[in-house]
């Protein structure tokens, strides 16, 4: 029984740990579900990287996109990471990128994918309780040491001078009758939307890449205030890598110090169930057994002799006396 007890306990750690290592494991964040956004981005991005047929620095190259995703325009640009933040790359079709902006991690050449999402802006970014007065435009950029490759990661941006301007021109509808005023929608990479103001009658700008438009409140709630706009302070080359890793190795370390806490107390907790149950064992097995008597000669005969008697006999005149 005590067997079986340690055996239990065993295997109940084991388990738990399966269970942990399963879900955190990369195959598992992997198999979780993806948003139609960024499947939509990792597919326009393989096509976008199709259109370098004979690719060159600096031509813009129109994707060629199948049927099922007529509406939707692609392009893409190669770019010197160098050369980007020397000397930007305006009038990239409704974006404008100033001079200043850094690429992380480093490389040598970057790809600049842009998106016009058209009718499809409400599909792929639903903004419930408001209009869309433009279509959904996005920039996203890749390494381009692949130009083969498929299912990349974005890179991370950050205009360090002036933000990347968005001029949407004549692509802004009229503000229907006893709207509010328009404002600025932008969307980072998960699809969160931040409200901003309009920089001029039909611009918007910001600091990083994403997805951005112009949309109007229909419903009558007041849309969340705006963040700043402070653009964010430079990360020195590495700085921001070595955060995240050290960021990265203190959750590692309380993770695991949970764990281990939680198995040691597991462990401490079967061991005295063991105790427990090997005490009981033992009581039960004398109960059945009985005291064990010491025998003695008597005659020719071995016979059990007890070791005492439990009341010493007392002489019946020492209470008459």
């Amino acid at each position: 029984m005590a067997i079986f007890s340690i055996r239990a306990c065993l295997l109940q750690l084991l388990l738990v740990l399966f269970f942990f290592f399963a879900a955190t494991s990369p195959a598992a964040a992997q198999s979780r579900p993806t948003s139609p956004a960024r499947i939509l981005d990792a597919a326009l991005q393989d096509y976008a990287y199709r259109a370098f047929a004979r690719p060159r620095t600096g031509i813009v190259y129109n994707a060629t996109l199948p049927g099922n995703l007529t509406g939707i325009a692609v392009s893409a640009v190669r770019l010197r990471s160098g050369s980007l933040r020397r000397k930007g790359f305006a009038g990239y079709f409704q974006f404008g990128v100033p001079t200043g902006v850094v690429v992380q991690p480093y490389v040598e050449r970057v790809v600049l994918v842009y998106h016009d999402l058209g009718n499809w802006s409400d599909y792929y970014y639903p903004l419930p309780g408001y209009t869309y007065l433009a279509p959904v435009l996005g920039l996203l950029v890749y390494d381009a040491a692949n130009l083969s490759a498929v299912g990349l990661q974005e890179l991370n941006i950050v205009a360090s001078g002036g933000p990347i301007s968005i001029s949407f021109g004549g692509n802004v509808r009229a503000v229907p009758a006893g709207s509010a005023a328009p404002r600025c929608v932008v969307f980072d990479l998960d699809g969160m939307p931040q409200f901003r103001d309009l920089v001029a009658t039909d611009m918007c700008s910001t600091y990083h890449q994403g997805h951005v438009s112009i949309v109007v409140n229909s419903s009558g709630i007041a849309p969340a205030p705006p963040p700043g706009t402070i653009p964010p302070p430079i990360p020195t080359a590495g700085g921001n890598k070595k955060g995240s890793s050290k960021a990265w190795k203190i959750a590692g370390s309380v993770v695991g110090a949970a764990i281990a806490l939680g198995l040691l107390a597991a462990l401490l907790l079967c061991l005295v169930r063991h105790k427990r149950d090997k005490k009981l064992q033992v009581m039960e097995r004398n109960a059945e057994v009985g005291e064990t008597l010491r025998m003695a000669q008597v005659g020719r005969t071995q016979a059990p002799v007890a070791l005492g008697t439990r009341t010493q006999p007392v002489i019946e005149n020492d209470y008459t006396a």
